[in-house]
């Protein structure tokens, strides 16, 4: 007769296993609460503690750790030596370990746990079992995760080859040494950085002074992301990639969104729709992003999303050909016609209307994502790889409201004027440094981007702009080293300037300011985007 241990926290699906195992005639070993679940659907099931004749002490703390458990679980089958142990001991050979651990992950994450709830959940009798049962995979079957009952039952159901069923114990070992490293690197960041695990929710009009979430001072970083899909290449033909996802992150994101037509994402594809839904999420309105090369060529908000897109659409029409376009709102039977007008390589929105799905679909090649319902932005470490190591940093998170500027200039602005500023900024924080975007109350004219210098980012954002600068808002997302910025801005007719401030030079930026005329306000905060 086969033996198995079962000792699971979480019971979904237990009940089905169980009967399966023991309508096949395997003898069922369980504990605590797991025994008491079995008995009371009916399933036979023995107490450890009734096999070993150790009753569980330091209030189950100590209840699995046995000699007799573990030779069970470790002997080799084809070990005449291992065998003869077992046989002179009265030990069984133990050919299944179902075990899930203590809920570590979900108790440090939840609000007001004590250290101590937590310490709690830090598994020890099932973390060995299932070492020792996927150590031993040539002879025992072990499972951690519910989603593999089935393929348990399915194949023990077929009758497999037992190459087949080693192929099988072989890839469930390999998911339980999986599931231990994700729980130990848990259970690591906590004793680290106590409450780390929480995930704290972004406040995207946070004070400019609110401090950054804290980076934890770890010596070793260990990072677990699970493979979304291959990639055909990077960002060139000749670099290979693919694309991960951080587990248990529930955030709006490019790698939680339903790809509903197209072909597949490309590495660029996913860096720009990226870039898309990050600005379309800083607004309220119903807002519209165009990205090309990671960098928006058009942002407007409208009353609805077919009037935002026609006028991001008209910042930069040239560049937006074969960009990337992002809603923060459901894309409309007129928005997806619109759209539909222009070759663009992939459209993001929290959903589709049927007509515009119908309409967009006749283009064979492009990619339709759908977010769901936006989620609030959450504050993880952000990571770049560099050759030989990794960056990592809190995200950048906070955007100042129009109470926190400082004007400087005589020259006050009115409410329009602030509610135009704050567009501008907002913008601003999503174009590559060195950033200066000139815009309307609620639409970009001008995207001046990657320069190495500001002044050459001032000119070429009026170079690249097609409507009227004059009487335009003027965004710089790091202050002006010289006041050249502000009298080429002034020589374009721009009414009002929003920048961080805190340059050396500020007294004589807006002396330049005061001299034109021009509205300046600081916000004290600066968004480099590398």
């Amino acid at each position: 007769m086969k033996t198995a241990i079962i000792s699971v926290y979480d019971k979904t699906g237990i009940e089905d296993f169980a009967r399966f195992l023991a309508a096949r005639g395997v003898e069922i070993l369980s504990t605590g609460g797991t025994l008491q679940y079995l008995r009371e659907k009916g399933i036979a099931a023995a107490s450890i503690a009734d096999y070993t004749g150790q009753e569980e002490i330091l209030g189950g703390r100590v209840k699995t750790l046995h000699p007799r458990i573990f030779a069970g679980i470790l002997a080799r089958r084809d070990n005449p030596e291992d065998m003869a142990t077992l046989e002179c001991a009265g030990i069984k050979p133990i050919d299944f370990v179902v075990v899930s651990l203590y809920p570590f992950r979900e108790t440090a994450a939840r609000p007001g746990a004590t250290e101590a709830e937590v310490i709690e959940q830090i598994d020890i009798g099932g973390v060995a079992l299932l070492r020792a049962a996927a150590k031993n995979f040539r002879h025992v079957t072990v499972v951690t995760n519910p989603q593999h009952y089935g393929k348990v039952m399915r194949a023990l159901e077929a009758a497999p080859t037992e190459e087949n069923l080693l192929t099988l114990r072989r890839a469930l070992a390999a998911e339980v040494f999986h599931a231990i490293s994700h729980y130990d690197e848990a259970i690591m960041g906590y004793l680290q950085s106590p409450g780390s695990i929480a995930s704290a929710a972004a406040h995207t009009h946070a004070h400019a002074n609110a401090a950054p979430a804290e980076v934890p001072a770890v010596e070793r970083l260990v990072l677990e992301f699970e493979k979304v899909q291959a990639l055909r290449y990077g960002e060139n033909p000749h670099q290979t990639a693919a694309f991960y996802r951080l587990p248990g992150s529930e955030e709006t994101s490019v790698a939680r969104a339903r790809q509903l037509h197209g072909k597949e994402l490309s590495y660029n594809n996913i860096l720009d729709l990226d870039a898309a839904l990050e600005v379309v999420r800083a607004f309220d309105e119903p807002a519209c992003c165009i990205i090309k090369h990671n960098n928006p060529c058009g942002v407007a908000r409208g009353a609805a999303p077919a009037e935002a897109y026609k006028a991001a659409l008209e910042c930069d029409p040239v560049s937006a050909f074969g960009g990337i376009v992002a809603f923060n709102r459901e894309v409309d039977a007129e928005t997806g016609a619109l759209v539909a007008d222009l070759f663009v390589e992939a459209i993001i929105a929290p959903s589709f209307a049927p007509d515009a799905l119908a309409a967009l679909k006749k283009k064979k090649n492009v990619r339709l994502l759908e977010t769901g319902p936006f989620t609030a932005p959450q504050d993880q470490q952000m990571l770049r790889s560099v050759a030989g190591g990794l960056l990592v940093q809190s995200r950048d998170l906070p955007l100042i409201g129009p109470e926190g500027l400082r004007v400087v200039t005589k020259l006050e602005p009115t409410e329009d004027d602030l509610d135009g500023l704050m567009f501008a900024w907002r913008v601003a924080k999503f174009v590559k440094s060195n950033a200066i975007v000139y815009t309307t109350r609620n639409a970009t004219v001008g995207i001046g981007a990657g320069q190495m210098s500001r002044i050459d980012s001032t000119r070429i954002a009026a170079v690249k702009a097609r409507s009227p600068i004059r009487g335009a808002y003027m965004a710089s997302d790091a202050f002006f080293p010289f006041r050249d910025n502000v009298d080429q801005a002034a020589q374009m007719g721009i009414r009002a300037i929003i920048q961080p401030g805190g340059s050396v030079r500020d007294d004589e930026v807006i002396s330049a300011a005061d001299e034109h005329g021009m509205i300046m306000v600081f916000t004290g905060m600066r968004h480099f985007r590398h």
